[in-house]
């Protein structure tokens, strides 16, 4: 659950921007390859220059032309074509920057993933590549592993044993020593240096270039590949040291609060954040519930990640907090133990669940309401403490129920108490529970026809000033009137004395040739 927070994304990012530095570094390794013996400064200029040229054409030509040529594939309706496109495209982008522009292979397959992640197809130009990724992975995986040799190795252990220490420990430490100088929290450059903590697969292309260009000798890159998928295999475990490290680090004062010291917390507005609804997510759901309770003049704060959506409830004057919700520092910022209630809106069963734990940290009777995507989370949601769990595709088929029972006549009141039945047993659909029991046992038992109709009492209506004694409705009509709602409040069970007013809502109980004539004598033959 790790790559949810903050602190996962920053490494993720992190990683992401070393991979982009190693495609430069392969851009800039034959220039920087000294054959002759002097500085070739020319040379390292043109490298640049055809670099930043194909970079430049890409993104202004290709960014147009790549995604209109397979949104133009795509109306075909062929698949195989598309995939056939979607090959050339790649495969001849990577050629193109080889032959035509002198720079790597990478980096002109680089190129074109960057500019098809801008087509609305991209997803489906992944899913239909990821066969052909994986296979790839295997054969790349597999021609690493011939260049390995395992004498070489054995004999030289302990040279391997030190490469793989200093990378280790000291991609660690330069990590947390950057972490004084950033304004992120302690424990985002933990995660970052630890994540950081191994060679990646791309020093492995790195190696091979460094080999063709007389840069390494076999048994330097033995040594490289080996420290690498060491560095590789231990990376996992080094997550397990994360609460030791901290711990450790609490234990030296004067640094760690030098590293929190360097926190950057949004500010936010807290003047009003009381009796407050914390809503975490400004999606389609999220969007219908803040314009909910704006109409309804609720004080509101919105936690999002987006920092379009962001925008947008800025625009609103929507009080808003940027950052990830599941992260107990930004999370505490909501203010939820002055909360009303936290409704997590989002589409992520594990970020849901990462929230609604922190959220029993600081806040345990906060009211819950959480939404779920699978059958699964709404268990776990429940177990973890969120007193209400939608889970929209089961709410669908439940409310289909519940409109094809008062379809065929069941009471309102009794089709609802068997749906409510149904969320408090977490959408279990086998009648299990006693309350399932007893809703269908009241439903089969129900009078049908029996229901409580509403008639609006207009301003020249003949029952305005008469009680409800001198009305007589029920002795006129065979209808009986059991509640009135005025100026917003219910009447139930009204006095005979009580006087009909104007704009009165009168619920009338009875069958339906009862209800029909007090409709006409409440509002008329029309």
């Amino acid at each position: 659950g790790l790559i949810n927070t903050s602190h996962g994304q920053a490494a993720v990012g992190w990683l992401v921007m070393e991979d982009i530095l190693s495609v430069l570094i392969l851009v800039l390794m034959p220039a920087l390859s000294m054959t002759s013996g002097s500085f070739d400064w020319i040379n390292l200029l043109i490298t640049l220059l055809k670099a930043a040229a194909f970079i430049l054409i890409m993104f202004f030509a290709g960014s147009r032309l790549i995604p209109w040529l397979l949104e133009h594939i795509a109306q075909t309706r062929s698949r195989e074509l598309f995939i056939l496109v979607v090959l050339a495209v790649t495969l001849g982008t990577a050629m193109g920057a080889s032959e035509l522009f002198g720079v790597s292979l990478a980096l002109g397959a680089f190129m074109a993933g960057a500019i098809i992640s801008q087509s609305r197809l991209s997803h489906q130009v992944g899913a239909d590549v990821f066969a052909f990724r994986e296979a790839f992975s295997v054969l790349f995986f597999v021609s690493i592993g011939m260049l390995v040799n395992p004498t070489f190795l054995w004999q030289n252990w302990a040279h391997i044993l030190w490469l793989t220490v200093l990378v280790v420990a000291g991609k660690t430490l330069i990590v947390l020593i950057m972490g004084l100088f950033f304004p992120r929290p302690a424990r985002t450059f933990l995660t970052v240096a630890i994540g950081l903590s191994q060679i990646g697969e791309f020093s492995f292309i790195l190696g091979q270039s460094g080999l063709s260009l007389n840069l390494l000798d076999g048994n330097q890159y033995s040594l490289i590949l080996a420290t690498a998928l060491i560095s590789i295999t231990l990376n996992p475990f080094m997550y397990k040291l994360l609460p030791i490290l901290e711990n450790g680090l609490k234990h030296l004062p004067g640094l760690w609060k030098k590293l929190e010291s360097a926190k950057d917390f949004p500010e936010i507005v807290t003047d009003h954040l009381n009796q407050h609804v914390i809503v975490i997510g400004f999606g389609r759901v999220g969007k219908h519930l803040v314009d909910v309770l704006e109409s309804l003049q609720i004080p509101i704060l919105v936690a999002e990640s987006d920092s379009e959506r962001i925008a947008l409830l800025y625009e609103r004057n929507i009080q808003s907090l940027y950052g990830d919700a599941s992260n107990l520092e930004i999370l505490s910022h909501t203010h939820p133990e002055h909360a009303r209630a936290v409704v997590i809106t989002i589409a992520n069963d594990e970020h849901a669940a990462m929230i609604v734990n922190a959220l029993k940290e600081v806040a345990p009777e906060i009211p819950i309401i959480a939404r779920a995507t699978t059958e699964e989370g709404v268990k776990e949601l429940s177990a973890l403490g969120a007193r209400y769990i939608v889970h929209p595709e089961l709410e669908g088929g439940l409310e289909m129920v519940h409109h094809t029972l008062l379809t065929l006549g069941f009471p309102l009141r009794q089709v609802h108490e068997y749906a409510e039945a149904v969320r408090r047993d977490s959408y279990n659909t086998s009648i299990t529970t006693h309350d399932e029991y007893r809703s269908l046992h009241d439903l089969l038992h129900a009078t049908h026809g029996i229901e409580i109709t509403w008639f609006s009492l207009p301003d020249h209506g003949t029952l305005i000033g008469q009680t409800l004694a001198e009305a007589n409705i029920r002795q006129k009509t065979g209808a009986s009137v059991v509640a009135i709602i005025r100026n917003g409040q219910l009447i139930a069970n009204p006095k005979s004395n009580t006087s009909f007013e104007a704009d009165d809502h009168i619920g009338i109980i009875g069958d339906e040739n009862h209800v029909e004539n007090a409709r006409i004598l409440i509002l008329g033959d029309d």
